[in-house]
Formats: C-alpha cells, sequence, structure tokens
C-alpha cells in the first residue's frame, strides 16, 4: 500500500470511533441479564462491578446518583437485570455497561430488599425469642400507634370499652403507609416510652402497634428497619398487630407478641382483666373459706376450754377429792408397812428364839461352868475331880463337886 494513501488512527481516535459504534447500536439502552462478580463500593458512592454468565464478563459502573435509588443490597453472587448504556473508558480502552437501572432476577427489588434486612436484623438478635419481653399481669394503660382515623383504632376501642372499660388509652397517631410513615411509627413508640421516663401517674403498661389490612405495599412502611429498631428498643412489652397472617412484617418479628389483627390485639387485654377477675374471685373464695374455717376452730376451742373451767368452789372440792384419796392412800402405805414390819419382826423373834442357850435347855439339855470363874465346861479338859460345878437347867439349877472324870464315855 502506499504511504500517501494509509491513514493512522490514534488511540483516542480509535476509542471514538468505537463509541460512535456503541452509540449508534445501543444508543437508546440495552438490558443485560448477568451475575454480579467483583463488587466494589468505593468512598464517592460509586459502585463498580462485573456482570457474566458462563462464557463471557462484562464491566460495570453504577454512579451514586442511581445507586441511592437502588433498595437492596448489591453482592457477589446476585444475579440481576441492569439497563444502561454501552460506553468505553478511554483511560483503559474498556468498555463498560454504564448502569441506569437495576432489579434482581425473579425477585423484586423490595422483597429482596426484605429478605436481606431481614437476614441481618435476625442475626442481630432483633427476632431471638429469649429476649422478648413477658406482657404485664393486668394493664391498666394501653398506648396504641396508629392512625387516628383508621378503622384500626375503632376496632381497639370498641372491644376496650366493652371488655375493659377501666383501661386507660394513650392514643399516638401517626401515618401507617406511605413515605415517611416507618419514621412516625418509630417516634410514636420512643414518645411512649419517654412518657413513661417522664415518672406520669398513668404510665403506658403496653403498647399497642396496629394498622388494618392491606396490601404488601400498604403495609411497607412496618417493614422497615427504622420502625423494627424501635419496636425492638422500646423498655415497654409491645404487641404487633400489622394486617393479617400473610403479611408477617419485621415489626411482628421483632414485638413480644404478634397478632393478626387489631381487634385481637384488644382483645388479649380483655382476656387478662377477666383471668385477673377470675383469679381474684377464686383468691376471695378461699380466703373467706379459711376464714370460716379459722373462725370454727377457734369457736370449738372456746367450747372446749369453757367446759374444761370450773368454779373455784368446784375446784376447791374436786383437790379436797384429791386429798382425801391421798390421804387414804398414804394410810393404806403405812398401814401394809407396818403389817411388813411386824411380819419380819415375828419372824426375826422366832429365829432368835430358836438359836436362844434357853430353848436348847427347855429341850433336856444343861448348862455346866466352873464355879470359881464361870468358864462353860465344854470338856473334861477344863475340870478336875474336886471342883465345883454350877450346872444351869431349863428351870433353876444347882451346884456340883467333881467326884471322877470321865473320860470318852460317848463314842
Amino acid at each position: 500500500m502506499p504511504q500517501e494513501s494509509k491513514y493512522i488512527y490514534t488511540v483516542t481516535k480509535i476509542t471514538q470511533e468505537i463509541e460512535v459504534i456503541f452509540e449508534n447500536t445501543f444508543g437508546l439502552g440495552v438490558w443485560v441479564e448477568g451475575e454480579i462478580s467483583n463488587f466494589k463500593a468505593a468512598s464517592s458512592g460509586h459502585s463498580y462491578f462485573s456482570l457474566k454468565d458462563e462464557k463471557s464478563v462484562l464491566s460495570a459502573a453504577m454512579f451514586s446518583r442511581i445507586n441511592r435509588e437502588v433498595k437492596f443490597k448489591l453482592e457477589d453472587g446476585i444475579k440481576v437485570i441492569c439497563f444502561g448504556k454501552v460506553d468505553v473508558y478511554g483511560p483503559r480502552g474498556q468498555y463498560q455497561l454504564i448502569v441506569e437501572r437495576i432489579e434482581p432476577k425473579g425477585i423484586g427489588a423490595r422483597q429482596l430488599a426484605f429478605e436481606q434486612l431481614k437476614e441481618r436484623l435476625s442475626k442481630e438478635g432483633l427476632f431471638d425469642p429469649l429476649r422478648k419481653k413477658e406482657l404485664p399481669l393486668m394493664p391498666f394503660s394501653v398506648g396504641i400507634v396508629t392512625s387516628g382515623a383508621g378503622a384500626a383504632i375503632r376496632d381497639i376501642l370498641g372491644i376496650l370499652k366493652k371488655g375493659a372499660s377501666g383501661v386507660d388509652v394513650i392514643i399516638r397517631s401517626v401515618r401507617v403507609q406511605g413515605t415517611g410513615a416507618a419514621l412516625e411509627i418509630a417516634k410514636g413508640i420512643e414518645e411512649l416510652n419517654e412518657f413513661n421516663k417522664a415518672g406520669e401517674a398513668s404510665a403506658v403498661d403496653i403498647i399497642i402497634v396496629s394498622r388494618g389490612g392491606g396490601s404488601r405495599e400498604d403495609l411497607w412502611a412496618f417493614n422497615e428497619e427504622v420502625c423494627a429498631r424501635a419496636v425492638y428498643n422500646s423498655k415497654i412489652p409491645i404487641i404487633s398487630a400489622v394486617g393479617h397472617q400473610i403479611n408477617t412484617s419485621l415489626c411482628d418479628l421483632a414485638a413480644d407478641l404478634f397478632v393478626e389483627t387489631p381487634t385481637a390485639a384488644a382483645k388479649i387485654i380483655v382476656d387478662k382483666k377477666n383471668h385477673l377477675l377470675a383469679e381474684l374471685a377464686g383468691l376471695k373464695h378461699e380466703l373467706g373459706f379459711s376464714v370460716f374455717n379459722i373462725i370454727n376452730s377457734f369457736k370449738n376451742e372456746v367450747t372446749r376450754l369453757k367446759h374444761s373451767l370450773k368454779s373455784p368452789a368446784d375446784r376447791l372440792d374436786e383437790k379436797g377429792q384429791f386429798l382425801d384419796e391421798l390421804t387414804v392412800a398414804l394410810n393404806n402405805n403405812v398401814r401394809q408397812r407396818i403389817n411388813i414390819t411386824r411380819e419380819r419382826l415375828g419372824s426375826s423373834i422366832e429365829r432368835l428364839e430358836a438359836l436362844s442357850p434357853l430353848a436348847v435347855l427347855s429341850r433336856g439339855y444343861s448348862l455346866s461352868m466352873r464355879q470359881v470363874d464361870g468358864v462353860v465346861v465344854k470338856d473334861t479338859l477344863k475340870i478336875n475331880p474336886g471342883d465345883r460345878i454350877k450346872t444351869i437347867l431349863s428351870r433353876g439349877g444347882f451346884i456340883s463337886k467333881v467326884e471322877e472324870i470321865i473320860k470318852n464315855e460317848i463314842n
């Protein structure tokens, strides 16, 4: 090719030409489906990531003004559909998709945001059953956070008036749908808590956060983080009565108790009052029965004591009779002891008489002794011929003289 006919492009010129091609081809914007990868959030508020499928990767950028409108959290692995323009980033000679709109594939952006927020708050413990507060035994003052003109407040007040007319009601009217509603609901809960801190005489015992049924969009304020955190941070027990069972909100999950309808919330207050009254009636019956038994017991004791007490004269006669019995018993005892002593003495006398020398003499024996010294003669060794012997008989005695000593006369 001749040198003079050759056109040489600069890098910038090539980039510009490619931009023109992209402008002509994708000038009105293009929808691109892919999976987010390599997501990075810059301090400027811009986001940078790649969109990929099984075979290719496309760089993408989303600037802060668009980023602020995204309702869900962008992160790797989420499949999305993006709308934007294909452009060339000159400094690197790289084409990229400038995202102007993004939504999750197969699920709405708001639903994805809800699921992401629900998971994050659950990890923080906002829905933990162990931290939920017990409802008071009997709430005497109820705070209600709801629309002052809605059907919910009419239903609640109607039930309370009919079944628990003595309960004080403090209404904090708020918007329950639309922009800013979640913040108003949160503020209402905080103000009722502040009301308690102020030491008001009619402090709030329980809070009902409520609205009537509606579409998921109508109930969305109760799914926002500010509302859920206000419910969680409340020092006063909260009943959530938002919508119906099929529309469980983050407010429901964070509350100490949630029910399907505002009417059900009011019935809880009524049921607690009825339960308390029934319990008091039972205690009253038990107390009356106990008092009756105690009084009867006292009456029986008084009757017993009355019968057991005697007049001084009767008691003196009784003591006299007792003394007579003691005297008789004593006399009988002395007489018995004298008889026993007499018997013992007679027996001793008989034994003494049996052992007496006189008794022996009475049986034909005699007692001989030397006259000179009174020594009893027991054998012939004590006497000699010529000794004078005194002999004592059973009756009387005599004196004799030993003529002869006879030895071994008795063998």
